[in-house]
């Protein structure tokens, strides 16, 4: 029997090490943690223990990278120390029972023979994603395939199969190879997996040739103290600051396009006054187009009843108004309280308010650029992009305030992420941070420039709008249709192997 607490330090140290962090990467390490969920779940005399020890190695692992969820918390939600801590715990926890499903998979695939149990925890883990994508508003931050984005070539299958296909080819590739005692047929399986992934990758990377104008785009990242931000004395000196950074970067590079952070503005924007005006004053006497991030109201029936949006405006002299886009999947406990009529809670980091989710109907429109915008960790949700570019998104921008996660492995992580958008939607992605990391990522989730953290940065990169589709984005639509067939073929494989593993698994 292998020894669990073994596994799951190794887990958590291949997570740690696996995906972004600050101070160093080895994407290979992050196949530790579906290694030891598959290995603990095969070995588990019972469904229960198979449960059991693949939870604990996935939720050690999950703490392992999301420890950074204590900061914001802790130093911006007025939550003492000593209650934040145990938060990420909590939240790793319930994370780790996904893995826990997945060693439960593990086990019930000693019912099948090597091949299939191979294709099949292939599946589970990408069933696995799925879930953790879906459910209770969606948590995806530990797709495996983003660990892998350092190494462009291993993640260019995501634009066939998408972020969470490939994870489960990844996976696929693996169980092949533990599941060799069985029979010598699925390192077969295995070697095609990684052929594909290898094969896939080398083939977009050696073929990739633009064909469409460049355009010239500017981002603005101004490193705005978090916990002043909203001060109105510090407001002006917030607008001054972006209006320096603005110019400096036009006059050197005569960008079309200038992109600002989430809620680098922290006022209502849409109302006037000074604040406004001096923006608006920018973009009419220069030539570039700008995207910046600012709180927005509705006002509904009643008196002094309105709500909120956390919105993105584009100020373009060719158009006579703004255009703009709302955030439509909000990060719950930290723009909205799920629940709120029955949590007796606040939410865990103080803002302007509850903001609502935006209904956006089509893309933001400057010249030949049509702008997908993805707003904070939006980016990590993959039918948030395909609805972009559905919209008709030539680009894709994602704005964010990553200032809220300090200096721990959380911006790094998204930025990797936002990369496998871009490769999945065949489109360049410009990436506007508050504090860093504001990047350009090439439709090939290449980061062809990347800001440092905590500092004041303006750079401007060359961008091409693309107007075709990749193979993942014409059969989103089937593919979860798709995998449900796939499911439904291995629950009867399942059930035909049946005997007492099954009486286990009910026993679970």
């Amino acid at each position: 029997m292998l020894n669990p607490l073994l596994w799951a330090i190794a887990a958590a140290f291949g997570a740690l090490l696996g995906y972004a962090n600050p101070w160093g990467q080895f994407p290979p390490a992050a196949l530790l943690l579906p290694l030891a969920a598959m290995l603990l779940g095969i070995a588990a005399p019972t469904a229960k223990q198979a449960f059991r020890y693949a939870w604990q190695a996935g939720s050690l692992a999950s703490l392992a990278c999301l420890y950074w969820v204590y900061w914001p918390i802790e130093h911006y939600g007025d939550v003492n120390w000593l209650l934040a801590l145990p938060i990420p715990v909590l939240l790793s926890m319930a994370m780790g029972c996904y893995y826990g499903l997945f060693g439960l998979a593990a086990r019930a695939s000693s019912r099948l023979s090597a091949v299939p149990a191979a294709l099949f925890l292939g599946l589970a883990w990408t069933a696995m994603e799925l879930a953790q994508a879906t459910l209770l508003s969606g948590f995806s931050w530990l797709t495996l395939s983003s660990a892998f984005v350092a190494w462009p070539i291993t993640v260019q299958a995501a634009s066939y199969v998408g972020a969470y296909g490939l994870s489960g080819l990844m996976v696929l590739v693996l169980s092949g190879i533990v599941l060799c005692g069985r029979g010598k047929s699925s390192l077969i399986v295995s070697a095609l997996a990684l052929a594909f992934i290898l094969g896939s990758g080398w083939q977009r990377m050696s073929t990739y040739a633009e064909t469409t104008p460049a355009h010239t785009v500017a981002v603005v990242q101004g490193n705005i103290d978090q916990s002043i931000k909203w001060e109105p004395q510090y407001q002006m000196a917030t607008v001054q600051k972006y209006l320096r950074l603005s110019g400096q970067v036009a006059d050197a590079s005569s960008p079309e396009l200038i992109v600002w952070p989430e809620t680098a503005m922290p006022f209502y924007f849409q109302d006037d006054g000074p604040l406004r005006t001096s923006v608006i004053d920018l973009e009419r006497s220069g030539t570039a187009a700008i995207v910046l991030g600012s709180p927005a109201y509705q006002r509904t029936d009643g008196p002094g009843s309105f709500i909120l949006f956390n919105r993105a405006f584009l100020l373009d002299k060719r158009n006579t108004a703004p255009q703009w886009y709302d955030k439509e999947h909000l990060v719950p406990f930290g723009e909205y309280m799920p629940l709120a009529n029955i949590l007796p809670m606040q939410k865990l980091v103080s803002g302007v308010g509850d903001f609502v989710p935006g209904q956006n109907a089509r893309a933001l429109k400057s010249g030949d650029l049509s702008i997908g915008m993805l707003v904070c960790y939006e980016a990590i949700f993959e039918g948030l992009a395909q609805d972009r570019v559905n919209q008709g998104a030539n680009l894709l921008v994602n704005i964010s305030n990553d200032a809220w996660f300090g200096d721990t492995s959380a911006p790094h992580q998204h930025l990797q992420l936002a990369a496998l958008r871009a490769i999945e939607q065949g489109r360049y992605l410009v990436r506007s941070t508050n504090t860093g990391i504001s990047a350009f990522i090439d439709p090939l989730g290449r980061i062809k420039v990347a800001g440092p953290q905590f500092k004041e940065f303006a750079a401007a990169g060359v961008v091409h709008p693309h107007a075709e589709f990749t193979v993942f984005h014409r059969y989103y639509g089937y593919m979860l249709p798709g995998f449900g067939v796939l499911a439904a073929i291995f629950v009867f494989l399942l059930i035909l192997g049946g005997g007492d593993s099954a009486k286990n698994i009910g026993q679970a």
